[in-house]
C-alpha cells in the first residue's frame, strides 16, 4: 500500500485537508489527482490502491469530514473548482493526471479552463450536468423540491427523494413532482428528523447554482478531457449527464466497468471490481501519456 502523509490548507472561506499517497514500487508515471464531490477522499481508497506506481493525491471537498467551511464560506461549482487547484498547487507535483467523479467531474471543469497548465489529462467520470439535458428545467425543479424537503423535514425523507431521482431511469416525465412521498424506511435511512442541517450534498452541493460548462473554453485550454461513463445505469441521470458533457465536446464517452461508484465495491455494490476500474483508467491515462 502506498505511504500516505496528510496536510492541511487554508482557502477563502474553508479549511482543506488533503493527502499524498506515495509509491511504493516508483513507476515513472505522472502524478495522478483523485476527487470527487461531495466524495470524500476516503472513499477512494480501494482505487488509489491500485496504483502504487505513482503518486496519488485525494482529498476532502470543503464540507467533507476532515475539511470545513469557515464561518460565512460559500460553496459553488466554480469555489470547489478553485479548491482543487488550490491542491494542487499546495502538493507541487507539477502537472497532473486527474480523474474526477461526479460532482468532483462538474468541478474540474473551471479548474481547467482557468488553471490548464496545472492538467494533463482529465477523466470526468459521470459529471450530473442537468443544464446540458432535455429535461433540465424538470431535473431542476425537483432538485430544488429535494432541498426544501431537508430543509422542512429533514435528512430522511430528502435523502429517500434524492435516491427515487438518481435510480429513475430516462428523462423526468412532467407529472414526477406529482407522485407520493417514498418511504424513506425502505431505502434504510431514518424516518424522523434529528434536526440537523449539515449534510454536504442536501445543504451545499444540491443548493448550488447550476453549472454550464463552455465548451470553447474548455478545448481552448489544450487540456485533453475523457469524459466517461459506466456500463450500468443506463438512462439515469448521472450517466446521461456523462454522454450529454461528450457530446457538448464533440466525442464519444469512455465507457468503465460498473456503476456510477464503479471503482469501489461495498455491500449496496458487490459487483463493482475497482482493480478492473484501475485498468481501464491506466489504459485512458497511458494513451494520452
Amino acid at each position: 500500500m502506498p505511504k500516505t502523509k496528510t496536510h492541511t490548507l487554508d482557502a477563502p472561506g474553508a479549511v482543506l485537508t488533503y493527502d499524498i499517497h506515495e509509491p511504493s514500487k516508483p513507476g515513472g508515471h505522472p502524478p495522478l489527482f483523485i476527487f470527487g464531490s461531495p466524495m470524500r477522499a476516503s472513499g477512494f481508497e480501494q482505487l488509489v490502491s491500485q496504483f502504487d506506481d505513482r503518486t496519488v493525491v485525494t482529498y476532502d471537498p470543503r464540507m467533507m469530514e476532515r475539511s470545513h467551511l469557515k464561518e460565512g464560506g460559500e460553496v459553488t461549482v466554480e469555489i470547489h473548482g478553485d479548491d482543487i487547484h488550490r491542491v494542487a498547487e499546495a502538493a507541487g507535483l507539477g502537472p497532473v493526471d486527474a480523474f474526477a467523479s461526479s460532482g468532483g467531474a462538474s468541478a474540474a471543469l473551471p479548474w481547467v479552463v482557468e488553471h490548464p497548465d496545472e492538467i494533463r489529462t482529465l477523466v470526468a467520470h459521470e459529471p450530473p450536468l442537468a443544464v446540458l439535458l432535455a429535461d433540465s428545467e424538470m431535473i431542476l425543479r425537483v432538485n430544488a423540491d429535494i432541498v426544501d424537503t431537508y430543509r422542512r423535514r429533514g435528512f430522511g425523507l430528502a435523502m429517500a427523494k434524492f435516491i427515487r431521482l438518481v435510480m429513475h431511469p430516462g428523462p423526468l416525465p412532467a407529472d414526477y413532482l406529482d407522485q407520493p412521498d417514498p418511504d424513506p424506511g425502505q431505502f434504510g435511512l431514518p424516518t424522523e428528523d434529528d434536526g440537523s442541517r449539515d449534510d454536504p450534498l442536501l445543504a451545499f452541493n444540491m443548493a448550488m447554482p447550476p453549472y454550464r460548462p463552455d465548451a470553447e473554453a474548455l478545448h481552448s485550454s489544450g487540456v485533453r478531457i475523457v469524459p466517461a461513463i459506466g456500463t450500468e445505469g443506463e438512462g439515469t441521470m448521472a450517466r446521461r449527464g456523462g454522454e450529454a458533457f461528450a457530446s457538448l465536446l464533440g466525442t464519444a464517452p469512455v465507457v468503465f466497468p460498473g456503476d456510477h461508484g464503479g471503482f469501489a465495491v461495498n455491500e449496496w455494490t458487490p459487483g463493482n471490481d475497482p482493480a478492473a476500474f484501475a485498468e481501464k483508467l491506466r489504459e485512458v491515462l497511458d494513451i494520452g501519456g
